[in-house]
């Protein structure tokens, strides 16, 4: 059975019952869920890196670096989006409102539409 590492940008304290953050290079900690197909194996949280210059895609090797397979956002940049399609990394859309729990329910339920160009965020950081 396959396993993925999905990303969810949060707010603090982060978990299942954390409320979504709008924007994953600003976001205040990250909830990874791990899956083997369909079922939550487990639940973490990982710290995001400093959103310094460049800090988009220093925020994307550092998914990458810990494993994560799949990222749900609710919004981001071209740069960033562009990066997870480099790494591999795939990019789920879901507007970032209520909880993580109901983004990973409506990834489980292939609910979620890939993240594509028309979803990005047109400000520069």
């Amino acid at each position: 059975m396959a396993t993925t590492v999905l990303a969810i940008p949060s707010n603090l304290p982060g978990g299942l019952d954390a409320e979504r953050s709008g924007h994953f290079g600003h976001c205040e900690i990250y909830t990874i869920v791990k899956l083997e197909g369909k079922e939550i194996k487990e639940v973490t949280t990982l710290e995001p890196m400093p959103h310094t210059e460049g800090g988009c895609l220093m925020a994307v090797q550092h998914l990458a670096t810990h494993g994560v397979t799949e990222l749900i956002a609710g919004g981001m940049g071209m740069r960033p989006l562009m990066g997870f399609n480099e790494s591999g990394i795939k990019v789920f859309y879901c507007p970032a409102d209520g909880p993580v729990r109901h983004a990973v329910s409506a990834y489980l339920e292939d609910k979620l539409p890939v993240f594509s160009p028309d979803n990005t965020c047109q400000h520069h950081h």
